[in-house]
């Protein structure tokens, strides 16, 4: 859910793009973060937890934490709370821990 006329900073959203969440299209507006477009479109679980597995959701909102780490446009662990959401990024759960090794 976006805000369209907000009391006190009016209209406030730029041109709208397209983007995909587990292969699926989703509209979000340029400026708005990964994590704020999946929030404003009802998705709230970005992955799980590893230890006990629990569903995960935006935390700090600030890349202090690990909570909205999620795989976009093929590159694993991006933090989704600092990235803007581009027209036709591909944007996928994270569903395993990064080989550090490789």
């Amino acid at each position: 859910m976006h805000i369209h006329d907000h009391p006190v900073f009016g209209e406030r959203l730029r041109e709208p793009v397209t983007f995909f969440f587990e292969g699926k299209p989703y509209q979000a507006y340029k400026g708005e973060s990964i994590a704020s477009a999946l929030m404003a479109n009802g998705i709230k679980k970005l992955g799980l937890s590893r230890k006990l597995v629990q569903p995960r959701g935006l935390f700090c909102s600030r890349g202090r934490c690990c909570s909205c780490y999620m795989t976009v446009n093929g590159e694993d662990h991006v933090r989704t709370c600092m990235k803007e959401v581009e027209d036709g990024m591909e944007i996928f759960t994270n569903s395993e821990d990064p080989d550090v090794r490789g």
